[in-house]
């Protein structure tokens, strides 16, 4: 099938392409490296052995949407494409209500000017807020978002839900995820922050590699084990062979349909779990301090992911030492190409 991943030079659109590939898909990419780089096709052309088609473009442009649904019998979308960054949307809103939601509400027009039927989105498990209790299922009230960006997801998941509630005839998943983290294991495409990484390994990765003097771990007297916070941390890998489950899921569906989903191992790991568990795989020692709490971080969470072992015949397979030796061996890579 040609499967259109808006984003697909990002972090996991990228390595979801690979998937698709693998499996025997056509993945037609479209980007405007607002965060990704275009290194990112030349990764890919080497992992793969071939181009992937490639547009470079805004999904909030209906106009630029419409001629590469012209040009391509699209089968399906999964769309990664939206601003992320927490922080950045507090501090403009705006931005992120227009471009996130924006760009959603026109690819699904336009997707039905050409009757394109099934979508899969890329939601987060931000829409569970600071949960009562952990796991969180897909059945765990979702409750107002730290934040615009978080925001925007739950607003999406509504739009989504509404449109197949009103009768028309879309197929659409949301996949709720939690921590993305790894690489592939070639270390030809990888996580690439803009600036100052907002996620917790590239920081760890860049100071092991000497781009940071040192990793502050926010807060170390939570309620949790070690008093650090819980997450839980999936191998990008396993992730983007959740969208391809997640497809495969809606092509035996053909009525209108909604349904949203938890991606993740299931397990939480504590911030500090997670450095020190760096640096015993990676045999390192990696400068780091306890600094205070950052305001608007959750306590804990991570997912119950049996919905999605059941339904979509998926589960995590790599562990996560796995996550972060090829986290490592990508950011090696990196310094070599400087």
């Amino acid at each position: 099938m040609n499967i259109l991943v808006t984003g697909g030079a990002g972090f996991i659109g990228s390595h979801t392409v690979v998937e698709l590939h693998n499996a025997g898909h056509t993945p037609i990419i479209i980007d405007d490296f607002s965060n990704s780089e275009a290194s990112v096709l030349k990764g890919l052309h080497k992992i793969l052995g071939e181009e992937v088609k490639f547009y470079e473009g805004n999904c909030n442009s209906e106009e630029f949407l419409r001629s590469v649904f012209a040009e391509n019998s699209i089968d399906g979308v999964i769309h990664f494409a939206a601003a992320k960054a927490v922080g950045e949307s507090v501090e403009n809103p705006l931005k992120y209500y227009d471009l996130n939601i924006g760009s959603l509400i026109k690819l699904i027009q336009v997707m039905g000017e050409f009757k394109v039927e099934k979508l899969v989105f890329s939601s987060s498990c931000t829409v569970y807020g600071e949960p009562d209790e952990v796991p969180v299922s897909e059945l765990t009230p979702r409750k107002p978002a730290n934040s615009p960006y978080g925001n925007t997801k739950s607003i999406a998941e509504d739009i989504l839900r509404d449109v197949v509630k009103a009768g028309m005839n879309y197929q659409f998943i949301a996949l709720r995820y939690f921590n993305p983290i790894g690489a592939h294991e070639s270390a030809e495409i990888g996580e690439l922050p803009n600036g100052v990484p907002s996620n917790l390994v590239p920081y760890i990765t860049q100071t092991a590699a000497g781009v940071r003097e040192q990793l502050t771990i926010f807060g170390d007297d939570y309620d949790t084990k070690d008093g650090t916070n819980i997450r839980d941390f999936i191998h990008v890998v396993d992730l983007a062979k959740a969208h391809l489950a997640a497809f495969d899921y809606l092509n035996g569906k053909s009525d209108s349909f909604y349904d949203e989903f938890n991606v993740g191992t299931g397990e939480g790991y504590s911030v500090l779990e997670l450095v020190q568990t760096f640096e015993k795989v990676n045999d390192l020692k990696l400068n780091y301090k306890i600094g205070p709490r950052r305001s608007g971080d959750t306590v804990k969470i991570y997912g119950d992911v049996s919905k999605a072992n059941k339904l979509l015949n998926w589960k995590t397979q790599k562990s996560l030492e796995e996550a972060l030796k090829d986290a490592w061996r990508w950011e090696q890579k990196l310094a070599e190409r400087k």
